[in-house]
């Protein structure tokens, strides 16, 4: 397993190649999506994600998509019906 400080190392080395607006492509978009899912996967937010590589919200949410992981449904309260109480 890998220890704390190397994996803070790698991202911040990750996010410091990928400027902010800059494309990635090849296999930095793959390594890329890769991380995000592995993260994603063990229950970091699209928001954590997206401010953690300095990208937006819908560039997090469309790499993931694009790599086939099964999204998560929203959490907190919803604008719904309310729940009859008995």
């Amino acid at each position: 397993m890998r220890s704390p400080e190397r994996t803070s190392h790698e991202e911040a080395r990750v996010a410091e190649t990928l400027k902010k607006g800059s494309r990635v492509t090849g296999a930095a978009r793959d390594k890329l999506a890769a991380d995000l899912k592995k993260k994603y996967d063990s229950g970091a937010s699209i928001r954590a994600l997206a401010e953690e590589t300095g990208r937006s919200y819908g560039f997090v949410h469309r790499m993931l998509s694009e790599s086939g992981v099964l999204l998560r449904g929203r959490g907190g309260a919803t604008r719904g019906k309310k729940a009859a109480t008995a």
